[in-house]
């Protein structure tokens, strides 16, 4: 019986393939790097082809590597980043390069739209804050500053609804991308055709993909994808969801009593609830592909990256020395944290390398000469954590906010046992953290997996598919400093920001 699936997650900086059987055992990953393209400052871009061409060799190379005959393979899915945009021509070829979400062109349309008024009127509708790497928002700019683009379009995608039309020639996107777009009325799934209208979009109307479920064959491998990617020509490719969603069900969060965090290149943190949030408007808001669940998300750029910056900027020589001794710098970093804990530190971390909620500037603040390179190390897991805190509180706050009782942690911070105490004792909820390496390529194969049947629901799916691992239960007198710690970092950021606002 046909009982293995594939998930493709296109992230940030790499496209992922994974195989898993049906009760959810990661059998193998294979990973590509994405190449960013930053053609002009604010601009991050990514050729689509390529990211293509990488996910099809990961595909390729996970058949080979695991022995896996093709014909085992019972369905493959897709996830990857939310919003940014990839626009094709009639015949499906790309018309410009994809646009990233972390891209900033069109910062002024945001602002311009705020200052008319726009944004009052339209993220209410859309149930979430318009920002300037949403797919929207990108439209509007690129109907005003590359006329040829809009003229040559057909059609608009994601990243994720890229890949899947390579695959199976599929041109459509399902409610968790459409929700993080901003196309959508969160509350119904359909285009909100008022806000299009009121923000000077509707000639775009007709370029809109289709919205279809989540978890449902979208089509079959095609016969140029079967060569590409080794699968078999006529494999059924399930739609799959945004890696928002995608990571939230692979850490098995489907009660409104479980938060889903992401510590990787964005702190992504997120609760269910029975209707959108309003009271305080989110980042992001989505449906969940439980029916009668809405995602309701807060991020920012403020996470575990800063901690990969400072090991390639200057932990280099560590990081030698680390592989020679048959270690990874990651391990020798958790030993400096565990010992630094044992100290008093005051040093403060600001998280800001690629962004600020407050427009204060990244640094270390406090060193002394007797501080080492653990204490600093510390300080970066520390202001990482804080910088989840404030995303949290935002999350947690007014009246219909949930009330979550532990935490399912993921991202390159799930693997640091240290970094996850911390997590709690910082944030005063257990951790938890489920198996498996890729947890956008796991949402994407249970959705895969329910669509062809292998298993009766997606709460059925995820019950068989994922298990904790790891729990970190807060410790109360560590949490109480983190309190008064915290105060302090956020005293720090809002100081600095309103200096950096003066000069």
């Amino acid at each position: 019986m046909r009982e293995r699936v594939i998930g493709i997650d296109a992230g940030g900086t790499m496209t992922k393939a994974a195989l898993f059987d049906s009760a959810g055992k990661e059998l193998a990953c294979e990973r590509r790097p994405n190449r960013m393209l930053f053609p002009k400052a604010g601009c991050t871009e990514r050729d689509p082809e390529a990211m293509w061409e990488a996910a099809a060799k990961a595909v390729h190379s996970l058949l080979e590597i695991t022995g896996t005959d093709a014909a085992d393979v019972a369905a493959v899915s897709v996830s990857g980043y939310g919003s940014g945009i990839y626009v094709v021509d009639q015949a499906g070829r790309v018309v410009r390069p994809g646009v990233v979400s972390t891209d900033s062109r069109a910062a002024d349309v945001v602002e311009a739209w705020r200052g008319e008024g726009r944004l009052d009127r339209n993220e209410p509708r859309i149930q979430q804050r318009i920002w300037p790497g949403q797919a929207i928002t990108l439209m509007a700019w690129l109907q005003a500053h590359e006329p040829e683009t809009f003229d040559n379009t057909a059609t608009v995608l994601m990243c994720k609804d890229f890949l899947r039309m390579r695959l199976c020639g599929d041109r459509s996107t399902d409610p968790t991308d459409a929700g993080i777009a901003g196309f959508i009325d969160v509350n119904t799934s359909d285009y909100s055709e008022a806000m299009l209208d009121d923000l000077g979009l509707a000639a775009w109307r007709p370029k809109l993909p289709p919205i279809r479920p989540s978890v449902e064959v979208a089509g079959a491998i095609s016969r140029d994808a079967s060569v590409a990617t080794g699968l078999k020509e006529g494999t059924p490719v399930v739609r799959g969801v945004v890696d928002v969603v995608g990571s939230s069900l692979a850490s098995g969060v489907i009660e409104p009593h479980q938060m889903s965090m992401v510590a990787g290149t964005f702190s992504i943190n997120s609760t269910l609830h029975k209707a959108p949030r309003l009271s305080v408007m989110p980042f992001l808001q989505m449906p969940y592909p439980i029916e009668g669940w809405i995602l309701a998300t807060e991020g920012s750029a403020t996470s575990a990256s800063n901690f990969e910056w400072f090991c390639r900027n200057v932990l280099d020589g560590e990081a030698a020395r680390a592989v020679a001794s048959g270690r990874s710098i990651y391990d020798v970093c958790n030993d400096l944290v565990d010992d630094a804990l044992a100290r008093d530190n005051d040093i403060l971390f600001l998280p800001y390398l690629f962004g600020s909620p407050d427009g204060a500037p990244a640094g270390l603040i406090g060193m002394q000469a007797s501080n080492n390179l653990g204490d600093l190390i510390r300080a970066i897991f520390e202001g990482v954590a804080f910088a989840h805190r404030t995303d949290i509180e935002r999350l947690l706050s007014g009246s219909d906010a949930a009330q979550p009782t532990s935490i399912r942690l993921a991202g390159g911070a799930s693997r640091s046992r240290v970094w996850g105490q911390l997590f709690a004792d910082a944030l005063g909820l257990p951790i938890e953290v489920t198996d498996g390496s890729e947890l956008g390529a796991r949402g994407a194969a249970i959705c895969a997996a329910v669509a062809v049947g292998l298993h009766g629901s997606v709460r059925g799916a995820v019950g068989n598919m994922v298990r904790v691992t790891s729990r970190f239960e807060p410790d109360l007198q560590r949490h109480d400093f983190y309190g008064r710690k915290y105060r302090r970092f956020r005293e720090t950021s809002m100081a600095l920001g309103t200096l950096s606002a003066a000069r």
